[in-house]
């Protein structure tokens, strides 16, 4: 289970946007929080017991807060719902340490960042910190409206503010061709936003030829996957020496709660990566968006919240 938990207060609660509020967190005692670079996120876990991912998007250099912002997301299966209904300003929560598994590569003449809604967090860190370092960057942000963008007279009284461009779908889109049209080896891509946003920017910039080491990404969410060909499966438990039968309705984690055996989650959706296990045999049907198909192909690690088998066994380095 999560170890090094920090004990913060939400020092403010703010509205961000239509259906986006943001808590500015300290620490309960008023020391500086841990560093974090952009692109980092934390765990929250909130008052009805779920855990889910924030990314922090004020800028690294700061520690005196970390500040989040939520999407009330109207499929919420919790988590969003939590933190706009129950979390209050004054109120005592748990975070984890800061992780990062979206950073900026480093030395490169060029980045190019594309937000898509509320994935504007992470990109929005990555902005701050290019900017305070005077580096070269350029910034799309691309939401619905004027009135769902958040941090819009924010980032237009920013230092970087005349390196952003904004894309509200009621006036006009985003031409992903034209704004992904020159791809180089020193020129690197990041993005985040919702599913749709995060396929196109994918398809189009693999379109335009951009090289996989250069283009970075990472999904708030994912739909889930069931087939109707879902069957069940055992995994074997190397380093306790145990066999957990897995059926056609649970997920491997679910499975193993059962059992008694925890691993640690998040997501829930093959998103974050917090649950990832290493297969020692077996093969996996990978259901993730988290690994890129190299690491999949390699058969030697999976996302037990929402991966399965093609095997009729796994072996887990459990």
């Amino acid at each position: 289970m999560t170890t090094n938990l920090l004990e913060v207060r939400v020092a403010r609660k703010t509205v961000e946007a239509v259906d986006i509020c943001g808590l500015e967190l300290v620490a309960c005692d008023g020391q500086p929080l841990p560093a974090f670079t952009a692109g980092s996120h934390v765990d929250v876990h909130l008052p009805n017991g779920l855990v889910r991912q924030y990314s922090i998007h004020n800028d690294p250099s700061e520690r005196h807060c970390y500040r989040i912002a939520v999407l009330l997301d109207a499929a919420s299966r919790g988590g969003s719902r939590a933190v706009h209904e129950m979390v209050q300003q004054g109120d005592l929560l748990r975070i984890s340490m800061p992780r990062n598994l979206f950073p900026l590569a480093a030395n490169i003449r060029h980045s190019l960042l594309l937000s898509g809604g509320i994935g504007i967090t992470p990109i929005l860190s990555m902005a701050r910190q290019l900017s305070a370092i005077q580096a070269d960057f350029e910034m799309h942000y691309c939401t619905r409206s004027r009135e769902r963008t958040a941090f819009l007279a924010e980032i237009q009284a920013s230092a970087f503010a005349n390196q952003v461009r904004f894309h509200h779908d009621d006036a006009q889109a985003i031409d992903l061709a034209a704004v992904l049209a020159e791809p180089s080896p020193d020129r690197h891509l990041y993005f985040c936003g919702p599913k749709g946003f995060m396929d196109a920017v994918q398809k189009t910039a693999e379109l335009q030829g951009w090289a996989p080491e250069n283009v970075h990404f990472e999904f708030f969410s994912a739909a889930p996957v069931k087939q109707a060909d879902d069957g069940a499966f055992d995994v074997h438990l190397a380093r306790s020496c145990r066999v957990v039968r897995v059926p056609a309705t649970q997920s491997v984690t679910q499975a193993l709660a059962e059992a008694g055996v925890m691993i640690e989650t998040s997501c829930e959706q093959g998103v974050c990566g917090t649950c990832l296990t290493r297969v020692l045999e077996g093969e996996p049907e990978h259901r993730d968006m988290f690994l890129s198909p190299g690491e999949q192909a390699r058969n030697d690690c999976f996302m037990p919240c929402c991966s399965r088998a093609r095997s009729a066994t796994l072996v887990l380095d459990l």
